[in-house]
């Protein structure tokens, strides 16, 4: 348990998003979520005492994981469908998500591929519900509008972006979550104690996975302003989320390391990347989920 402690302490290098963005003008506009150059979303520049180590268990990072399911079941069922999460799957007390309409598919193959994933991602929260029981958290708040607008404008796409507009949007859209789910669940990989929920985390890491190189392959085939969009949004989680990305091209599709092995992030890097915000000390809440993740995990230690 010492070691998990360790891991989740671990921050990640003092880094300032706004910075490795030019810290413009234009950028420290475009993050709405992230106060000035060199500031802190709670409005100061002080950096606040970090919280004391607490103990992580299975529960804790299983409820992390699912946390990033909601924000993608929501994304895609809305996108395949029209409607999220019922209120059953969202759980008691569930927050509000904002944005999000049925995106108008023009290829029928693409509107199928957009199902089979809110498909997926919808399983995947009721697996991790079910394997929670009562300790499983509810559906945080989710931004599905303002949070695209902040991150097209911190990548230099625009001043806006609605990735329900048509379908090679929505596939910029999807590119967005799923490189870091992938990371996400690797890194949680030597976190988790639990041989049956391991196994269940490398599962669902796989699934994944074939989204990602799905929605990859798609884009590097479209090419065009799409590819450039989705190569931009890969340069801003690499300044948020400590590196860990590889351009897309029409050669090259996989993300993976020197050894072809699928990159990790920790859950300060993956936070960072959902909040929109990597200026240095706490982040509890920004981007994707206006109110913070619910849950132990929800707050970056750096």
């Amino acid at each position: 348990m010492a070691q998990i402690q360790e891991v989740i302490a671990r921050g990640l290098s003092r880094r300032n998003f706004l910075a490795g963005l030019g810290c413009s003008a234009g950028s420290a506009a475009a993050l709405t979520l992230a106060t000035g150059c060199g500031g802190s979303m709670y409005g100061s520049t002080a950096t606040p005492t970090p919280p004391a180590p607490t103990t992580i268990t299975d529960a804790d990072i299983l409820n992390f994981a699912l946390n990033l399911e909601y924000l993608e079941a929501e994304f895609y069922l809305r996108a395949a469908t029209g409607t999220g999460l019922s209120d059953a799957d969202a759980g008691s007390g569930a927050g509000t998500v904002t944005g999000g309409t049925q995106v108008v598919f023009k290829t029928p193959a693409l509107q199928q591929y957009a199902l089979e994933i809110a498909n997926d991602e919808l399983a995947h929260v009721r697996f991790l519900r079910a394997a929670l029981g009562s300790a499983a958290v509810s559906r945080p708040a989710i931004d599905l509008s303002n949070s695209f607008n902040a991150a097209a404008m911190a990548a230099g796409i625009g001043s806006s972006f609605n990735p329900f507009a048509d379908e090679n949007s929505f596939l910029v859209g999807a590119f967005t979550f799923e490189d870091v789910g992938v990371t996400a669940y690797h890194g949680a990989a030597g976190l988790i104690s639990n041989t049956t929920y391991l196994s269940a985390a490398a599962g669902i890491m796989a699934t994944e996975a074939y989204h990602a190189a799905e929605i990859r392959t798609l884009l590097a085939g479209i090419g065009g302003n799409f590819l450039t969009y989705a190569n931009q949004i890969s340069a801003l989680r690499a300044a948020a989320g400590g590196g860990n990305e590889v351009q897309l091209s029409g050669s090259t599709i996989v993300a993976a390391d020197s050894n072809s092995i699928a990159f990790d992030r920790t859950t300060d890097q993956v936070l960072h990347i959902v909040y929109l915000n990597a200026t240095a000390g706490e982040i509890g809440a920004g981007g994707f989920f206006p109110q913070g993740l619910n849950g132990t995990i929800k707050a970056t230690a750096s």
